[in-house]
């Protein structure tokens, strides 16, 4: 029997599936080491591997069969594009994309004008605005805070993940229009989901009666 290789994006993510997949008796004790340095972990009782990477490459891992199945925000699924399928919602880490400025922005968005917009999420926000609202925007992506952005006269609005949207508050700006709701999900390659069909239908049925 092969391993199925697991894809875990690191953080609160990783920590909050190990929890779940623990739930229906996957577990990796190698994991559980904060000191190690390792970065393929293994369970050999159940013929499974974990390695932890950053979000936006646990899509690509998957693409390419480097991982069976992955772990990663509905927001990096959306914004890598990779081909994988979308199996399950994990229901945690819930938060919302959305189109966020001072409360004068409004106004523009319900015109239809040409503005700016910052984000590090331009796939999304291209999508959103052009093939939604129909609405030709100048897209300009940031690495870090989106929320200087319209502060410092960078961009009209942004487009960004709202949890509770106190920094919104903090700086003066709001939610204006949502695009979607996000959450942890569940990405498997095409091809493992044909070569190892019953094992990984297995464990989504197992994770589907916890969830």
């Amino acid at each position: 029997m092969r391993y199925l290789t697991f894809a875990l994006g690191k953080g609160r993510l990783a920590n909050k599936t190990l929890e779940l997949l623990e739930k229906i008796g996957i577990t990796c004790e190698e994991m559980k080491d904060k000191d190690s340095r390792k970065l393929i972990f293994v369970n050999e009782d159940l013929k499974l591997k974990f390695f932890l990477a950053k979000g936006p490459d646990v899509p690509t891992y998957v693409e390419y069969g480097a991982a069976d199945i992955g772990v990663v925000g509905k927001d990096t699924i959306m914004e890598e594009n990779r081909r994988a399928y979308e199996v399950l919602d994990l229901g945690f880490g819930k938060c919302r994309m959305c189109v966020c400025g001072p409360a004068s922005a409004k106004e523009l968005l319900q015109h239809h004008d040409m503005i700016r917009v910052a984000t590090k999420y331009p796939k999304i926000a291209k999508d959103y605005f052009y093939n939604q609202k129909h609405q030709t925007v100048d897209i300009i992506k940031l690495n870090g805070s989106v929320e200087l952005g319209p502060i410092v006269g960078l961009s009209d609005v942004i487009v960004d993940i709202v949890e509770t949207g106190s920094t919104l508050r903090e700086n003066g700006l709001d939610v204006l229009e949502e695009i979607c709701p996000l959450s942890a999900r569940m990405i498997v390659n095409q091809v493992s989901m044909k070569m190892e069909a019953e094992r990984i239908k297995n464990i989504l049925q197992r994770l589907k009666e916890e969830l």
